[in-house]
């Protein structure tokens, strides 16, 4: 099985909206991905990644690299809708998709990297920590605007 990891492009929109809509319950339009995306595709620290196996895409997550004037959180980087297709799970594509974050996190000068993850997502979980990832203390807030 040939696996390839790459940035995102205009192109990929549909089926990155198909995957993060199966993967995680949702129901995201094309349509409003894709101007989301037009408002957005300038930022260079705006950054979608996607995982092929065998051509297919089954795998991604949004990277968003955070630069700050503080030098002890210095630049980090938040990891969201990380997914790997079901059919597609237990061939490490997950550990591969991170590696391949990392990556682009390191070309970018990232000091930390966070991960956000909704609590149901236990097997996830798992393989975060084998990654090395830690839970810190700390509490995630939201608030509708």
């Amino acid at each position: 099985m040939e696996t390839e990891f790459r940035v995102a492009n205009w192109a990929d929109i549909p089926e990155i909206i198909a995957l993060t809509n199966e993967c995680f319950d949702e129901n995201t339009p094309v349509e409003y991905a894709q101007r989301i995306w037009g408002e957005h595709m300038q930022d260079e620290n705006q950054i979608y990644l996607n995982g092929y196996l065998d051509g297919e895409l089954v795998a991604h997550m949004k990277i968003t690299i955070v630069p700050t004037i503080y030098e002890d959180m210095n630049t980090f980087a938040i990891l969201n809708h990380v997914c790997v297709k079901p059919s597609a799970r237990r061939h490490h594509l997950g550990t591969k998709l991170l590696d391949a974050a990392f990556a682009i996190c390191r070309d970018h000068g990232v000091k930390v990297v966070e991960l956000w993850s909704k609590n149901f997502r236990q097997p996830a979980h798992a393989m975060y920590k084998k990654y090395g990832f830690e839970v810190v203390d700390a509490k995630f807030f939201s608030k509708d605007v």
